[in-house]
């Protein structure tokens, strides 16, 4: 599998991501396997947080054998200092590393978040002061709301900026648009998520009596030809590499499809085929 350069971190990474929720409530045996898998097929670059479940301990497990061939990248949901350095030393212990190749603020909705985070007393205090000792190499956000993103991208120099970069809504919002804008003019690594999301769930039961889940978003199925397309998008807003849907079924489609997306880049037909399915979702988007 081919790497692509991660923005200026120096970094040249897989085009396809790890999302640790792959590995989440599967169990051990399951994920060992997704991981070898992964690694098979020349995934270098796994992503997880302390929010998915038991997605760190059963990821860390699996990366064991791996650790210094890959790129290991952890969040933090906490805001404030003390919480976030009890976060982090227990992510370390699950990931049974001591160091990550990208550390992120992560799921920031709010300018009064990131006043907190920027804050004395502020997560961003030990996300400084651990990339300045080294065991936080590279420091990124990920975020659903572009003001609140391009406002984080203004108060420091972040590495990296996870965000969803979908085909509809971005068709249908233009929604992504400025932040891979912002993204690419300082050469910030863009890793785009919600890359295989076809839309909203309606409602609860149907994301649970669903073949998906653990996706908070319905992600396209049975329908080659529309997430190729989908892949085709997420790549042609600028995404150094995407994020599928939290399930093997969804990660495994868009790396058997990897080579041929990034090999032949969005057509007019493919353009036409992804209108006419955000007239069918009828503004049923992501979030």
């Amino acid at each position: 599998m081919q790497k692509r350069k991660l923005g200026n971190t120096g970094y040249e990474i897989s085009p396809v991501v790890y999302g640790g929720i792959v590995s989440m409530e599967d169990g051990q045996e399951a994920s060992d396997r997704y991981v070898e898998y992964a690694i098979e097929k020349g995934i270098n670059y796994f992503d997880v947080a302390p929010s998915y479940g038991d997605a760190q301990e059963k990821l860390g497990n699996s990366l064991k054998p791996y650790r210094k061939q890959i790129y290991l990248a952890c969040k933090t949901n906490c805001r404030l200092a003390d919480d976030g350095k009890r976060e982090l030393e227990e992510s370390f212990d699950l990931l049974h590393t001591d160091y990550f190749d990208v550390y992120q603020m992560h799921g920031l909705v709010s300018m009064e978040e990131l006043d907190t985070a920027f804050s004395k007393g502020g997560v961003m205090e030990i996300m400084c002061k651990a990339k300045e000792e080294g065991s936080l190499k590279k420091l990124g956000i990920t975020c659903h709301s572009e003001e609140v993103a391009l406002e984080a991208l203004k108060r420091y120099d972040f590495d990296t900026v996870l965000f969803p970069l979908n085909w509809g809504i971005n068709l249908g919002k233009d929604f992504g648009t400025r932040i891979s804008k912002a993204a690419k003019e300082k050469n910030i690594g863009l890793l785009g998520m919600k890359t295989l999301i076809h839309r909203a769930w309606f409602n609860e039961e149907e994301r649970t009596r669903s073949s998906f889940p653990k996706s908070w978003c319905k992600p396209i199925s049975h329908n080659e030809a529309l997430g190729i397309a989908a892949i085709k998008y997420t790549l042609s807003m600028g995404a150094d590499a995407v994020v599928p849907p939290g399930n093997f079924e969804s990660f495994s489609f868009v790396v058997e499809h990897i080579a041929e997306c990034l090999n032949n880049p969005l057509s007019d037909k493919e353009k036409v085929l992804l209108n006419e399915e955000l007239r069918k979702i009828d503004g049923q988007y992501f979030f």
